[in-house]
């Protein structure tokens, strides 16, 4: 069909993310409906390099292993060309839209939108300052303590003071024994690490430093549960179900080895049968969030409830998981959104922001000035005057 949508879709990036995101992108690619889009996918290698389409859909489509199709693409790339990273772009005969499906580092910091705004490109999800700083565990808190939405209390250590906070110290600022230390630009809890006393304390920070140079400590909550919750649209979003993960009582929490190693023992109550007063204050503490952080499209909102259910805003995920277990499209699809209809509705709104934002001017314009697209006009009152 002449009229189907170009998207190009991107897996891979060079986070702890990497292989999640491949499940996520073959997701993705089987269940978009192929009489509405041709589909073109490219590989970013874990050192950053775009992979050429046809390599990247046989490593996708599990025809090819990784390793020899990176081999093959570096082959005939161009290193002295101070693009190469990207180059592989250039095989693309169009580009309707960009559909990230690049999980934490150079993926949902703001770094690909940026790329995809500097082509004038469509793109699914959040922009790029709300990526940048829905990223930042550090700059999220800023944001929710400004707009009061409640989240745990904490502290920042810094590359350049590393030994600002004792943990003595940091206990009684954030009113918890037991702390929790964050590498402010980590995913998939990377970098985190739960402290009970002075030793483990100080190993935490130089270990958390290692990934970033920022470092919060965080308040911990006593026997939490984890609630997730996903959120679907711009200007006025709307929310699923509530879904809630289950961790085995011999576990301490959800941590990258029970998210990506082994799941064995976790579990998922979807949708979780919550009092209606604590579902509808998570469901309106997340859209809140999602409004103040400037997010549009979609995004995972985390919380933990304490035992008097009070619920705390962990962090938002602005490209969440589409593997099988992931919890976004299956908080959809028990809300009676199917994961097909989902991806129109994710695409169709990238494309509506897009039109959004090319409305608006980078330019001066006088007054009694419109713009449409690209063009500006005068009003009739304007050339009456």
């Amino acid at each position: 069909m002449a009229n189907k949508l170009n998207v190009t879709l991107l897996f891979g990036g060079n986070s702890s993310e990497h292989d999640v995101s491949k499940r996520s992108a073959l997701n993705i690619y089987e269940a978009m409906h192929k009489d509405k889009y041709n589909v073109t996918v490219v590989l970013i290698s874990k050192d950053g390099i775009m992979i050429d389409p046809e390599l990247s859909m046989q490593v996708l489509l599990g025809q090819l292993d990784e390793a020899t199709a990176v081999a093959k693409a570096m082959q005939k790339l161009d290193l002295s060309n101070p693009l190469a990273p990207v180059a592989a772009l250039d095989q693309i005969d169009q580009i309707d839209l960009f559909y990230p499906v690049v999980h934490g580092n150079l993926g949902e910091d703001g770094t690909l939108q940026a790329l995809f705004r500097l082509l004038k490109k469509p793109y699914i999800g959040g922009g790029v300052a709300a990526s940048a700083i829905s990223f930042d565990k550090d700059l999220t808190k800023r944001i929710l303590n400004q707009a009061g939405i409640r989240n745990t209390a904490y502290v920042l250590v810094t590359a350049e003071h590393p030994t600002a906070y004792s943990y003595e110290e940091a206990v009684a600022a954030v009113g918890t024994s037991t702390l929790f230390v964050k590498a402010a630009k980590q995913g998939s809890s990377v970098g985190i690490y739960r402290v009970n006393n002075a030793a483990e304390f100080e190993q935490a920070i130089k270990g958390a430093l290692q990934y970033d140079t920022k470092v919060l400590v965080e308040a911990s909550i006593q026997r939490p549960r984890e609630i997730e919750i996903s959120i679907l649209g711009n200007e006025e979003p709307r929310a699923s179900k509530l879904g809630a993960v289950v961790v085995p009582e011999s576990d301490v929490w959800y941590d990258y080895n029970n998210k990506f190693v082994d799941a064995s023992g976790v579990t998922f109550d979807i949708p979780v049968r919550l009092p209606v007063a604590l579902r509808d204050e998570i469901t309106q503490m997340a859209l809140d969030a999602y409004k103040a952080l400037g997010l549009v499209g979609l995004a995972r909102m985390d919380f933990l409830v304490d035992e008097n259910d009070v619920p705390y805003l962990g962090e938002p995920n602005t490209l969440p998981g589409f593997t099988n277990i992931s919890l976004y499209p299956q908080m959809w699809e028990v809300s009676g959104l199917s994961y097909a209809d989902l991806i129109d509705e994710i695409i169709a709104y990238g494309l509506a922001e897009f039109e959004r934002q090319a409305k608006l001017s980078y330019d001066f314009i006088q007054l009694g000035e419109e713009k449409v697209g690209t063009k500006r006009y005068h009003t009739e009152e304007a050339d009456e005057d």
